[in-house]
C-alpha cells in the first residue's frame, strides 16, 4: 500500500479533470485501492474482505486512501456547471432567523437562536418573558470553523448553576463544564470522556455517564464498553467523582442517571442496545444507598416522566404497544398496583411531559401530531388546535409554569413557536419563521402504497401546485426504517432547491419506524428487516407507476440506518434508481459491531456472531452484496473523519467494492468530510457545502441543467 504511488494517481486525476471541457460528461478514474487476502469463516461460510485494512482509521495509508478519493471526488463536484449557482441559492435561502422553544429555568428563559448563517445557534437567555435577550453562550467563539457544538445538559434544583456539554468536530464525545446562570461566571469544572450523558443534580454536584479513556489513538474506533455512573461534586477534580454504578459482568450496556425536579428520586435506565430498558430508582430522601427495581427484563420501554410527591408517572410500553401513562407507588411496583393515567390509544403515544401540573400527551395519527391536555388524574381538559398536517414538539416545563412553548412544522410550513396558555389554551404565535420562499405555491399529499406483501405504507409527497403526472419529475425518495423512529412531516429548506425545478420530495414511512407503535417496529427487524427494503422498493415503484417520475429521473437518500437502506436498495434494485446518496450508512452488517456503540444495534439488526442471525444479515448486508458487472446507479457515498457512531470503514469498505465491480457510465464515489462526525453539530459553513454537492450531482446524472 504506497501512499506515494495513490496520492500520484489522485494528483494525476485531477489534472486530467481540470483539462476536460465544462461541457463535455465528466468521466471518472477511480484510485485503485490495494486487497489483501483476508477471508472469515462464518459457520462454514467463507466471506472475504480484501479492504479490511480501510478498518483502521488512525493509519497513514488510509488516510493516503482518502486523500485519493477526495482528489477525485472534489474536482468531479467542481465541474458541474450549476453547482456554484445551488449553493448560492442554498445560501440564501439558509440566511433566516432561527429559533428553538424558549422554557424556563428559574426566572430566566432560555432559547436558541441562528441569525441566518452562523455556524452555529447561539444560547441566549433572558429574565422573564419581557426581559432583553443576552448571549449565554455562543458555540461559535470556541472554533474559528464553528467545529464546537454546545448542549445545556441540566440545571441545577435552585437554577443557580447549569451543565453544559461540549463536542468537537461532530464526535459523540462530550466534554462538560458549568457555569452560574446569573453571571455566567465558568466554574473550574472540567469533565472528560463523557457520551451519551446529561447531567442529573442533586445538592452541590450531579449525577453523570463515563468511559475510561480510550486507547490513545483509537478515540473514534475503539468499542465503548463498561459506562459507569459517577457523582461529581462542584468544585473538585474529576479524579475525586464518586463511582456511584458499575456493571462489570455486563461491559456492553448503556447506564444513565436522572433525578426527579424535587431531587426526591435517583433514576438507573439500563439498556443493551436502543430499544429496551430496565429501570431502577433509589429514594435519596431516604437516603438509600442502592437500587430498587421498577422495570426488568429488557422487554419493554418505560420511562419517569415526572413525580407527585412519592410516586412516580411513568410513560410505558408494557402491556400496550402503543404506550400509555402510569402512575407507580415504587415501594409496591408490580403492575396490578398501577393507577392507569393514559390508557393506551390505537394511534402511538410518541411522548409525554409535564408543565404547570398538567400532562400534555402528544400522539401521532397516520404519522401527524396530535396533542391533547391532561390533568394528572387523567381526565382531558383539551385537544390543542395544530395549523395543519404536521409535527408538533414542545409541551414541557416547570411546575409552576403558566405558559408553555411548542414548534410546529410540516414539509412546506416552517417552524412557527407557539406560547400556549395553560390554563385555558389560549394560543398565539410567539416567532414565524421568514424563509425566503413561498409555501403557497407548493402542497403536500399524504398517500398509502402496499408493499410487497400488500402492507399498506404511508407516504408524504410534496411537490408545486398544478404538477403534471408526466413520469419526467426529478424526484428524491427519502426514508429511515429503523430503531423506532418516526418520519413525521418536517421542513427542510434545503429541499426548496428540488421543489423550485419542478421536483417532487417523498418520504416513506417504512416499517421498523415508529410510525405505530412496537408492531409496526418490529415488523421491520432482526430477520424481518427485508420488510423495510421492500417497503422502500415498492414506494420507488409507486412514483414509478403514478408517473411522478421514472427511474431515470429517481434519487434515493437515507443516512445512518437509512445509508443502509439505500445501500440494501441499490444492491437489490439497481435498476429503479438513476442516483443514489447513502450517508453515514452501516454497510457492513457481519462487522458492525466490533466499533465504538455498533454493539448497541445487536438487538436492531441481530449479530454474525449467531449462525442463524448471520443467513439473514449475510443476504441483505449492502457491502456482500455488491455484484461484478452490473451497472449500478450513480452513487455519492458521504461520511466523515470523526464519525464515531458508524464508523467510516463502512463507507471506505462499501464504495472500494462498489469501485471495483461496478459497470457502466454512472459514477460512483465517495466524499469525506473532515472535522465533522455522524451529522450532529455540523456547522452550517459545511452543512452547505455538502448539500450543494449532493444536489448538483443529483441534477447532473438525470441530465437536468440549472
Amino acid at each position: 500500500m504506497k501512499q506515494c504511488i495513490l496520492l500520484g494517481v489522485a494528483v494525476l486525476f485531477a489534472f486530467l479533470f481540470m483539462c476536460s471541457k465544462k461541457d463535455a460528461k465528466i468521466s471518472v478514474p477511480y484510485p485503485e485501492t490495494v486487497k489483501v487476502d483476508q477471508v472469515d469463516d462464518y459457520f462454514g461460510t467463507r466471506v472475504a474482505d480484501p479492504y479490511r485494512w480501510l478498518e483502521d482509521d488512525t493509519s497513514a495509508a488510509t488516510a493516503a486512501w482518502v486523500r485519493a478519493q477526495n482528489a477525485v471526488t472534489m474536482p468531479y463536484l467542481e465541474q458541474i456547471p450549476f453547482r456554484e449557482k445551488i449553493k448560492n441559492r442554498l445560501t440564501e435561502l439558509f440566511n433566516y432567523p432561527r429559533y428553538s422553544n424558549p422554557f424556563r429555568a428559574g426566572q430566566y428563559y432560555f432559547f436558541s437562536k441562528n441569525d441566518g448563517l452562523q455556524n452555529q445557534s447561539v444560547i441566549y437567555y433572558q429574565k422573564g418573558l419581557d426581559g432583553e435577550p443576552q448571549v449565554f453562550l455562543d458555540p461559535n467563539t470556541f472554533s474559528p470553523d464553528g467545529t464546537v457544538a454546545i448542549n445545556l445538559a441540566g440545571f441545577s434544583k435552585d437554577r443557580k448553576y447549569v451543565a453544559y456539554s461540549l463536542r468537537r468536530s461532530g464526535s459523540d464525545w462530550q466534554e462538560m463544564y458549568v457555569m452560574e446562570v446569573a453571571t455566567r461566571r465558568q466554574l473550574p469544572d472540567k469533565l472528560e470522556w463523557l457520551k451519551f450523558t446529561g447531567a442529573a443534580w442533586k445538592d452541590d454536584g450531579f449525577f453523570y455517564s463515563r468511559y475510561d479513556a480510550p486507547a490513545r489513538g483509537k478515540e473514534l474506533s475503539q468499542v465503548n464498553e463498561n459506562q459507569k455512573i459517577y457523582y461529581h461534586k462542584l468544585g473538585d477534580l474529576q479524579s475525586k467523582d464518586r463511582l456511584v454504578f458499575t456493571d462489570k459482568k455486563h461491559p456492553l450496556r448503556y447506564f444513565s442517571a436522572q433525578t426527579t425536579d424535587d431531587e426526591r428520586f435517583l433514576l438507573l435506565y439500563v439498556s443493551e442496545g436502543t430499544d429496551n430498558n430496565e429501570l431502577y430508582y433509589r429514594d435519596l430522601k431516604l437516603g438509600e444507598k442502592g437500587f430498587r427495581p421498577l422495570f426488568t427484563g429488557f422487554n419493554s420501554k418505560s420511562y419517569v416522566i415526572d413525580n407527585l410527591d412519592d410516586q412516580l408517572l411513568v410513560q410505558t410500553n408494557v402491556d400496550a404497544p402503543n404506550h400509555r401513562v402510569v402512575l407507580i407507588n415504587p415501594r409496591n411496583p408490580e403492575e396490578a398496583h398501577w393507577t392507569n393515567i393514559i390508557s393506551e390509544k390505537p394511534e402511538l403515544l410518541q411522548s409525554a411531559g409535564t408543565a404547570g401540573g398538567k400532562i400534555f400527551a402528544e400522539y401521532l395519527k397516520d404519522v401527524s401530531s396530535r396533542v391533547y391536555q391532561y390533568d394528572t388524574r387523567g381526565r382531558l381538559e383539551r385537544e390543542i388546535e395544530l395549523p395543519t398536517m404536521g409535527s408538533a414538539y414542545g409541551f414541557s416545563g416547570e411546575k409552576d409554569d403558566v405558559v408553555v412553548f411548542y414548534t410546529f412544522s410540516s414539509f412546506t410550513f416552517p417552524p412557527a413557536i407557539y406560547k400556549y396558555e395553560i390554563s385555558d389554551g389560549k394560543t398565539e404565535v410567539f416567532k414565524r419563521a421568514e424563509a425566503k420562499f413561498n409555501p403557497e405555491d407548493y402542497e403536500t399529499k399524504q398517500v398509502f402504497y402496499p408493499s410487497k406483501d400488500g402492507t399498506k405504507i404511508p407516504m408524504f409527497i410534496t411537490h408545486k401546485k398544478g404538477l403534471k403526472l408526466n413520469g419526467n419529475n426529478p424526484t428524491k425518495l427519502y426514508a429511515y426504517g429503523g430503531f423506532n423512529a418516526s418520519m413525521t412531516p418536517y421542513f427542510s429548506i434545503s429541499n426548496i432547491i428540488l421543489l423550485e425545478q419542478g421536483g417532487v420530495y417523498a418520504v416513506a414511512n417504512l416499517r421498523g419506524g415508529g410510525e405505530y407503535g412496537e408492531k409496526w417496529h418490529q415488523a421491520g427487524m432482526l430477520e424481518k428487516k427485508q420488510n423495510v427494503f421492500d417497503d422502500f422498493i415498492a414506494g420507488a415503484e409507486y412514483l414509478i407507476k403514478e408517473r411522478y417520475t421514472r427511474p431515470e429521473r429517481l434519487a434515493i437518500e437515507g443516512a445512518s440506518n437509512g445509508g443502509l437502506l439505500v445501500g440494501a436498495a441499490i444492491t437489490q434494485r439497481p435498476e429503479l434508481f438513476q442516483v443514489a446518496l447513502p450517508a453515514v450508512g452501516v454497510m457492513d452488517m457481519l462487522r458492525f459491531h466490533k466499533f465504538t456503540c455498533g454493539w448497541g444495534w445487536i438487538d436492531e439488526y441481530g449479530s454474525s456472531d449467531d449462525p442463524e442471525q448471520f443467513k439473514y444479515l449475510y443476504a441483505y448486508s449492502p457491502l456482500h452484496n455488491i455484484k461484478e458487472g452490473v451497472p449500478y446507479p450513480a452513487t455519492l457515498v458521504t461520511t466523515a473523519d470523526h464519525d464515531d457512531r458508524v464508523v467510516p470503514a463502512h463507507s471506505f469498505k462499501f464504495i472500494s467494492t462498489l469501485q471495483e465491480k461496478h459497470r457502466g457510465a454512472n459514477p460512483v464515489l465517495i466524499r469525506v468530510d473532515v472535522k465533522a462526525g455522524h451529522g450532529g453539530g455540523k456547522p452550517l459553513t459545511k452543512a452547505i457545502e455538502e448539500l450543494a454537492d449532493k444536489w448538483a450531482f443529483i441534477f447532473y446524472n438525470m441530465g437536468i441543467s440549472i
